[in-house]
């Protein structure tokens, strides 16, 4: 019923938000008549502010379109190599005119980026993405709303994102393949190397893990602490909800994106709060730039998707409240997750200090985890003065942190060595 009164709200919404939308337009254009009455500017500032907060937040486009590399700027072509009914595999092709660009891009490593399934889009890591465009191949999983998958298609779990991971990995050559996992994949993509090594299949030249909960028992966050304070069934209870007859999904029970959102905003309400204050008076004096960048950001962090919940409450449980993966005994699909058989893969892991989302020592805890892989094919970097956000995107991410991947990474590539 919550998710029903929800899409009536935002119908109304709707409605509302295009009109003042219309309003901020007329009276913000130089040329319209009512532009010049005076207060105009104000109203305008006002109209826009209502319109922001009541639209309706669709995905972004990675918008990624080219990228400087070897001395010149090149073309990209986002393509969809592998379409599953939950996630896409997509690959940011680059296209450049110079044959010596062309020869030295063919010969860079491979990378998989494996985007978050948790609230957010996986154009969250849309600078990740940029950034590394610079130096590698790169694809990235871009997760579907789970409201847009047909019950028809099935369940999808815990274990069936280790299965993708898995399938992901295989579809793209495991001996050529480097995997960057950024916050909440980083549990999944370790039990899915890890069975794979097990089972004695080819795994990844190396694993770069950022901002994870691999173990959520060290310095537990407002986020774990939510998730051990509360039963499993007050979860189920509280936040699943069945998609209405109006999408694809219609049936579904998924944890929904508007009060994933809620979530997130109520973890900082004064911090939102003075943003969109902000906005209005950067309207009101006339600065764009700034405005036009608390759009950007916006238009980001406010569009969310539905998640499975099969997949929501698996996390809960597995990761947050039992610790199945530090404690060894988590098993996905019969099989025993032992990341010490993982033996040819280099593992590097990078943790904010600042990070108020997976706390310090959550994610080097892979190293204990990982004990077949030798000491000299581990690393673990902890980012002065970054949050959880700055290890993978900003000026941050770019100057401090892509410097470490980069290295790590080409370090690990045969052609390279």
């Amino acid at each position: 019923m919550l998710y029903q009164i929800h899409e009536w709200q935002r119908s109304l919404l709707g409605s509302l938000s295009f009109f003042a939308q219309a309003n901020a337009k007329v009276l913000s254009d130089p040329g319209s008549l009512l532009a010049q009455m005076p207060g105009a500017q104000r109203m305008a500032a006002g109209w826009e502010l209502l319109y922001r907060l009541g639209k309706d937040y669709e995905k972004p486009a990675f918008d990624i379109h080219s990228v400087e590399t070897h001395g010149q700027e090149v073309s990209i072509v986002e393509e969809e190599t592998l379409a599953l009914p939950f996630c896409k595999l997509k690959r940011f092709r680059r296209f450049a005119d110079d044959s010596a660009a062309i020869e030295a891009m063919k010969r860079e490593p491979t990378v998989l980026v494996v985007a978050p399934l948790s609230g957010h889009h996986a154009t969250l890591l849309r600078d990740t993405v940029r950034t590394l465009l610079r130096d590698h191949k790169v694809y990235v999983t871009d997760w579907v709303d789970a409201r847009m998958v047909p019950t028809s298609e099935g369940a999808f779990g815990l274990d069936d994102y280790v299965a993708y991971i898995e399938r992901f990995i295989r579809h793209l050559g495991a001996r050529k393949l480097h995997v960057v996992s950024v916050c909440q994949p980083t549990v999944p993509v370790l039990a899915a190397v890890s069975l794979m090594a097990a089972r004695g299949e080819d795994t990844p030249l190396s694993l770069t893990m950022m901002g994870g909960p691999i173990d959520p028992r060290r310095s537990p966050t407002s986020v774990n602490n939510l998730a051990t304070t509360q039963p499993l069934s007050w979860f189920r209870n509280n936040l699943i909800h069945t998609v209405p007859p109006s999408y694809p999904g219609s049936g579904r029970e998924v944890y929904p994106g508007f009060l994933q959102h809620a979530g997130f905003v109520t973890m900082n309400p004064g911090r939102h709060l003075m943003s969109h204050w902000d906005f209005y008076q950067n309207l009101l004096r006339g600065d764009l730039e700034d405005a036009e960048a608390h759009r950007k950001f916006y238009d980001e962090y406010n569009a969310v998707l539905d998640m499975p919940a099969e997949y929501y409450l698996d996390t809960i449980s597995t990761v947050f409240q039992e610790f199945l993966l530090p404690r060894g005994l988590w098993s996905v699909a019969g099989e025993r997750v032992k990341p010490s058989a993982i033996k040819r893969s280099a593992l590097l892991t990078i943790e904010g200090e600042l990070d108020d989302i997976s706390g310090l020592g959550q994610t080097e805890a892979a190293h204990a985890l990982c004990s077949g892989i030798p000491k000299s094919k581990r690393q673990h970097r902890v980012i002065e003065g970054a949050g959880h956000y700055g290890i993978f995107s900003g000026r941050r991410w770019r100057e401090t942190v892509y410097p470490q991947v980069r290295d790590f990474i080409r370090r690990f590539e045969p052609t390279s060595a």
